[in-house]
């Protein structure tokens, strides 16, 4: 196939590292991609967040398939300009894709789905954040309605930050604040071709910068994929993804498909495991990051198929797809100051070094070539992906992959995944 994915970040090489180790050859694009991305795929200059440039590139190299990456071109309307084409795009339309540009959108079909998630008020002045703080009680949860790039969340003891946060976001449109919910948190991807949907493997990811989930919010820090844990509440891992796909993926995609805006693409629940049972805290409409990076490395059948599928109207012809007995943890190298000033610019090296060890491979986040040799050019540089026969294995190989990594001021949490390898 020919196909051309949109975005520039780690998940985006992860779903083309994913594409290539197919038994079939396929010609992949990318735009705008990175410089880890242009090893893999043949980078082309193109605005992805331009519905006409996409796909007129689409048109004129005959693309078989459009995979959208990021949220950005989802709310931009790309996907709806493609189909208007007949070009299959993976991705949600415009009016779908408000299931993650709207937190607001998001509690009304949920509430309409009957599907379980915490208490939310939306709030446009400062006075209703303050009462709804007071209605809802410590921890604080505030979020920013609209996109964030995965940074508008506080949650917070600290009455005054919370209210600091909202003014953060209040200038450009409300916030919700939601019901503080307590539990283990898990991200479960499903395909949905609008009318059916396809569950794959649960991840853990970590949201904080620092061990021991201190710090700020980040975009994710790291993660790891399967979660051998769930087999203590839920009977295994997979008795907990049948359980999420009748109460929470399928309830959504029917309410979205009779309001006219049927979701095809990737459904990401985030989801937590409260004493009252498995409620939705978020919900995305596009791979998670850094999820993406150690479920996908462990799908048997191939990625290009089901995505075609599902862009397509097909997936009734696919059964769940499969998963290797592998085990997978990744970490992200982050620059210094992130994610509030990240120091860019600064030149990478050792990832020859970092690649070579056993069942190790590298996804680039924001990397670019330069006469200096590669440098990062934004918060989450990299990831180290580390694949094993235990956790314990492939968090060994992350973590001694990473220190072949040389960047100046360089973070990341030397945390990932040390729980599951203890329990």
């Amino acid at each position: 196939m020919r196909i051309l994915v949109l975005g520039s970040g780690a998940r985006e090489h992860a779903i083309i590292l994913a594409l290539r180790s197919e038994q079939e050859q396929h010609t992949i694009f990318a735009a705008p991609g990175n410089a880890g991305i242009a090893r893999d795929a043949d980078v082309v200059t193109l605005d992805a967040n331009d519905p006409a440039a996409v796909t007129g590139f689409a048109q004129t190299e005959a693309v078989d398939l459009v995979v959208i990456g990021p949220e950005a071109p989802l709310v931009a309307g790309v996907a709806d300009a493609l189909r208007d084409r007949g070009i299959p795009v993976f991705g949600p339309g415009r009016a779908a894709a408000q299931l993650e540009g709207s937190k607001a959108f998001a509690k009304r079909i949920m509430d309409a789905a009957g599907v379980p998630t915490g208490r939310a008020v939306r709030a446009a002045t400062r006075a209703e954040v303050e009462a709804a703080l007071d209605e809802l009680g410590a921890p604080h949860v505030v979020k920013a309605d609209g996109l964030a790039a995965g940074k508008g969340v506080i949650v917070t003891p600290d009455r005054e930050a919370a209210l600091a946060h909202a003014d953060q976001y209040l200038p450009t449109g409300p916030v919700l604040v939601e019901e503080f919910l307590a539990g283990p948190e898990v991200s479960l991807f499903f395909l949905s071709d609008g009318d059916h949907v396809l569950p794959l493997s649960p991840a853990q990811d970590f949201k904080r910068l620092r061990d021991g989930d201190e710090g700020p919010n980040t975009g994710g820090m790291g993660a790891y994929s399967p979660l051998p844990w769930l087999l203590e509440r839920f009977g295994g891992e997979e008795e907990f993804v049948a359980e999420v796909t009748a109460t929470v993926a399928e309830p959504v995609i029917r309410r979205l498909d009779a309001e006219g805006t049927p979701f095809i693409g990737l459904l990401y629940a985030g989801l937590i495991l409260t004493e009252q049972g498995v409620k939705v805290i978020e919900f995305n409409a596009r791979f998670g990051d850094p999820e993406t990076q150690v479920v996908l490395p462990r799908l048997v059948d191939p990625l290009s198929a089901l995505l075609l599928a599902a862009a397509s109207g097909n997936l009734e012809d696919f059964a769940t797809p499969a998963f290797a007995d592998a085990v997978a943890v990744t970490v992200v190298l982050a620059s210094e100051g992130y994610p509030e000033a990240p120091v860019t610019g600064r030149t990478i090296g050792g990832l020859d070094a970092a690649a070579a060890v056993e069942g190790v491979h590298l996804a680039h986040a924001a990397t670019a070539e330069s006469p200096d040799g590669l440098v990062a050019t934004g918060g989450r540089v990299l990831n180290v992906v580390g694949l094993g026969t235990t956790f314990a294995e492939a968090r060994d190989r992350a973590y001694r992959a990473l220190t072949h990594v040389e960047l100046e001021g360089a973070q990341y949490r030397s945390d990932i995944a040390a729980g599951v390898v203890e329990r």
